[in-house]
Parts: structure tokens; sequence; C-alpha cells
């Protein structure tokens, strides 16, 4: 009787969709937001924050696994885990909501790192990386059976946090995403992500061989579309409001001594149990993953850990080592000119003992000598005698190398605490 009533349901829904479908599109965009309700005041039993301990990533990956299995995006795995090589990289972040200690929904944010992003196998990103600014794909996003029925209770909490996450924390400008095609007129209508191409991938092997649409949202013009669509609406249909002017003290954003932009949390330990234990993603990757990882992970505690290579891997030459920690730190450079001194401001974003990277909209020369003053964090405040070496054009700016003739000791802290922390808390 269930299993009739289950396939009636089926049925019936899938007769509404087409149904829908047959509506012009601005109604149906209009209908979509005419249903939001996102409460300005959630329950307080609700928590929002990054996924850190092994219990939450275990919890967050359990009910990823249901969801992707349920809609057909996955096969079962033995583990009950979804868990894939981008989980292990330290440019995704892992974020979820808990209501009464329990965690009940999930989100993932993969900004690029060694691996790309996973959308980029069949989907086109020369558009967004184009308009400059830093790309992360969302993903993984899933909400426990119990909750789903809540309205958006769950989901709008999540993907507030998301949003101020990403625009806050995450120096991201770009949202890229692939969902199914049922669901991105939601992603459209709501939020306006526009699509990056017009036709639908019949065959997306990261979600089991699922049709997907990928789309992309630029966050400073959509923050001006979410006031012009939304600013004057009621406050529980006030997309505006609620993403862009709202606090909620539900949300844990994380404390960072260093202006770091990523929020590294697994130890030796915790990759060892999801990437070896509980899967065979380590096991699963080619040489060239392998060796990517390595160049992430070369502290000696990971090092029993980490996938060996086959050595089938031909031509391969060292890689440069792979910051696990993002920067985006002020800085004023200093420097001596025909005439009297010259100052210029640069955010600096890699740094090292003995140099670092920075990113300046105004030319410097090379070869010249200053004096940098950084602001590696609220009360961290380098000073450097450095030597510009040299310079380079990249997609997102213009970007110069910089030696390190003498440091302070506030420098020579931050690098230490970067190079030997395994994760964000420890700094």
């Amino acid at each position: 009787m269930k299993i009739k009533q289950a396939s009636f349901r089926k049925r019936l829904h899938q007769l509404m969709r087409r149904a829908f479908a047959r509506v012009p599109r601005d109604m149906r965009h209009a209908i979509y937001r005419s249903m939001i309700d996102c409460d300005p005041a959630p329950d307080a039993r609700l928590e929002l924050k990054v996924a850190e301990t092994q219990e939450e990533l275990e919890d967050c990956f359990r009910i990823l696994h249901d969801a992707y299995v349920a809609s057909g995006f996955m096969k079962p795995s033995p583990s009950g885990l979804r868990v894939t090589m981008y989980h292990a990289l330290p440019t995704t972040t892992t974020l979820c909501a808990k209501y009464d200690g329990r965690v009940v929904g999930t989100m993932s944010m993969i900004r690029e790192g060694v691996f790309g992003f996973p959308l980029q196998s069949v989907f086109d990103l020369s558009e967004v990386r184009a308009k400059q600014g830093q790309i992360a794909e969302i993903s993984a996003l899933a909400v426990h059976p119990d909750f789903r029925k809540t309205g958006g209770a769950i989901l709008f909490p999540l993907m507030k946090f998301m949003y101020e996450y990403c625009t806050e924390y995450f120096d991201t400008r770009h949202l890229v995403i692939a969902v199914n095609p049922d669901k991105i007129e939601l992603y459209e209508s709501l939020l306006f992500f526009e699509r990056l191409q017009e036709t639908v991938v019949d065959n997306y092997d990261f979600a089991n061989g699922a049709p997907a649409v990928g789309a992309a949202l630029d966050l400073p013009i959509a923050k001006e579309i979410f006031r012009r669509v939304y600013g004057k609406r009621k406050e529980r249909k006030n997309l505006y409001h609620y993403f862009v002017q709202l606090r909620l003290p539900h949300i844990k954003l994380p404390k960072r001594r260093y202006f770091t932009t990523n929020d590294p949390v697994l130890t030796p330990a915790i990759l060892d149990y999801f990437f070896n234990q509980r899967s065979k993603v380590f096991e699963e990757l080619d040489d060239r993953r392998k060796a990517l990882l390595w160049s992430i992970y070369d502290q000696p505690e990971f090092r029993s850990v980490l996938p060996m290579m086959s050595g089938s891997l031909t031509g391969f030459h060292p890689m440069r080592r792979h910051q696990r920690f993002s920067l985006r730190c002020p800085a004023e450079l200093r420097v001596r000119v025909e005439g009297g001194e010259r100052s210029i401001v640069m955010t600096v974003i890699e740094i090292s003992l003995s140099g670092f990277q920075a990113q300046s909209k105004l030319d410097i020369p090379v070869g010249v000598d200053g004096e940098v003053r950084v602001e590696l964090g609220i009360q961290d405040r380098a000073s450097l005698e450095v030597k510009v070496m040299r310079h380079h054009h990249g997609d997102t700016g213009e970007f110069y190398g910089f030696r390190v003739d003498e440091a302070d000791e506030v420098w020579r802290r931050a690098v230490s605490a970067l190079e030997t922390e395994h994760v964000a808390g420890d700094l």
C-alpha cells in the first residue's frame, strides 16, 4: 500500500511539474519569489558553524550521502558517507547547521585549489574568470529529511551563512554551481544566478551521470539586484535584508588571528580517517593528484597518511609548495624615488620567512628597495626591509615578488605559525 501511495505521489508531482513548466518564465519566477519565507528570528536551538570536528564532518558526509543516493546522484557507498577528493583540500570549507546539537544540514564551498573545480570538467568558466575575483563552487548541499518540510527553516539560514562567509571571510566574488535541471529555476529566480550555457549537460560524472545545469553569480552585482527586487518587501520575504543587513546570532563565524581567507580543519588523524579508513579516495587518486597533495601537506606529521605514488607518473618535475592558508593582508610599501618618497598600497597574498607575494593596482619598479608595513592581523603588524624582485601579470591583476632583507619578530612568528600549524583554530 505504501509503495502504491509513493508511486502515485511521484506521478502527481511529475504532472504538476510539467504543468508548471508551461507557465511563462517571468510568472514562474514571481511565484517562486512569493513563496520565500526567511525567518529573521530562527529557533534559538539552531546553530550555524564551520564543520571542524571529525564527528561534525562525519554527520555532514552522512546526510549528504543519503540525500545524493535518494536523488540518484551517487550509488550507495559501504561507508554511508559521500567523501570526495575536494573535501581533502584546505581550500574547501564545509558548513553545517545544527539543531539542538544535532547536524541537520550541510553545504560545502570549494574555492579554486590544486584540483580545480568539480564542474569545470563539463562547464566553461572562462567568462567568469575574465571578470576577475576569486571563485567558489557551492556544492554538497543537503538537509536532513526530518527538516526538509519546515519551509526553509534550515535551508535559508544555511544559505545566509554561506553568503556571509563568502563575502566577508572567504575572499570570494563569484559563486558557481552545477545543479539538476529541475532545481535551476530556484537559483535563477530567488538568487539571480545566470546560466553558464543554455544547453543542459546530459551526463555529469560528479553526480553519477545525472543531467546538470551550470550557473554563476557575481556577488557584488547580486547585492544590488537583491536591493532592487527585495528591498521594499515585507521582512520575511526580503532577501536583501536577510542576506545583507540582518545579523543572526546563530551564525558562529570563525575567529582568526591572522587575515587568512580559509579555515583548514583537517589534522593528519582526520585526513587519515575519512580518506584512507572510511573511503578509498586517496587510494583511487592518480599519481599527479597524489603529488599535489604532497605539495600541500608537506609537514612530517602528514607523511604517514598521504597516498604513495605508483611510479607511473612520467615527466614529473617537483612542484612548488602550496600553502594551506591563503591570505589577504593590507600592506603599504614606501620606496625612495627621485624627488622624495613614494607610498604604494598593496595586498600581501603569500608569505615566507625570506619573501612574499603581493598584488598591487599601481606599478612597482622591479629592483627597488623599500620598507613594508603589513597588517597580518588585527593585533599583528609587521615591519620589513624588502627588495622588489619580480613582476608578472595574472588573470586577476599585477603581482610582485619581494625578498625580505630584514624581518621583525611579528613576521617571523606569523610565518612559523602558518607553516607549522595544522588547522586554523591553532593559529
